[in-house]
């Protein structure tokens, strides 16, 4: 048994502060790329690699929340909605390949240093600062309680960290005219980028592979299921994300033979409901209510 209900789905997240920050992200990047070049700069050329990725993220990520709107249809029962998790996941990928990248070239310049123009760095560095500083501003507006929009948001800080240490490492350099720091700030931003892209992987991979939420215990859940008057077990319990905002259940539960013969089911069902509503925040549950007597052909019963 079921009910109706608005699914719960990041596909409502505003749209306009992303593409607001996608378009405020590619004007700088397509600068950034040519300053990076004529100045000889790695760290400038990776926040450029980045801030590409960053506006990837941001696409993939309005992408997703176009396909999360679309209604369910046919086979695809529950719509689209995973597609942003899918998007949670893309971005999490790309992070790690691009820092992998920029690792193996940060380590070849600490090796073999190369000249770097610590002005040029510094002014871009600056920019980039600034300009990410207001995309984060942009992105913190939207609804990152989606996990597609946390990405995008990752993304973007993990950018606003790296041009900072990209701003420290020219002045180094102007001063000093230690070049190594300029693959130093590189080798920063590849760890911030490892970090986040391990977070996006662990929280999608969790929706992905169908494992309960993590502020979701099950024994809780059970114990308060059995709580409930006329309940004499419950097994097959299962609990899982469809996509960020909608923990949906399934459990078999075990009640009274009388709840079949005196026709209070469905109160019964009401009360159970309202307990996954009331403490747990599942909206979308579905029970299968048995008499105790149905044990016996139950198979596969944990």
């Amino acid at each position: 048994m079921g009910h109706e209900h608005g699914h719960a789905a990041a596909a409502d997240a505003r749209r306009g502060p992303l593409w607001a920050a996608l378009l405020l992200l590619l004007a700088f990047m397509l600068g950034e790329v040519a300053v990076a070049f004529w100045s000889g700069s790695l760290a400038l050329l990776s926040d450029a690699g980045h801030m590409l990725s960053d506006v990837g993220a941001i696409g993939a990520s309005l992408w997703a929340m176009s396909l999360a709107a679309r209604p369910p249809a046919g086979s695809w029962t529950f719509g689209w909605k995973r597609a942003e998790i899918l998007s949670a996941a893309g971005n999490g990928l790309t992070l790690a390949v691009v820092a992998g990248v920029l690792a193996v070239e940060a380590i070849r310049r600490l090796v073999s240093p190369t000249p770097v123009q610590g002005v040029p760095v510094i002014v871009v560095a600056g920019v980039g600062v600034a300009i990410n500083l207001a995309a984060t501003w942009l992105l913190a507006r939207a609804n990152r309680t989606s996990l597609n929009v946390e990405g995008a948001y990752q993304h973007i800080v993990t950018d606003l960290f790296g041009f900072i240490g990209t701003l420290l490492a020219g002045v180094v350099i102007l001063v000093t005219g230690w070049v190594r720091a300029d693959p130093v700030a590189s080798l920063v931003v590849v760890a911030l980028m490892l970090r986040a892209a391990w977070g996006l992987l662990r929280d999608s991979g969790r929706v992905l592979l169908e494992a309960a939420p993590q502020d979701i215990a099950l024994e809780e859940i059970r114990a308060h299921l059995l709580s409930t008057e006329h309940v004499h077990n419950v097994h097959d319990l299962h609990v899982w994300t469809v996509t960020s905002g909608l923990p949906t259940l399934s459990v078999h539960v075990v009640v009274d033979d009388s709840c079949f013969t005196d026709g209070h089911a469905p109160q019964l069902l009401d009360s159970l409901q309202e307990c996954l509503v009331g403490h747990f925040d599942v909206e979308h549950s579905t029970f299968q209510l048995e008499p105790a007597s149905h044990a016996q052909h139950e198979s596969g019963m944990h």
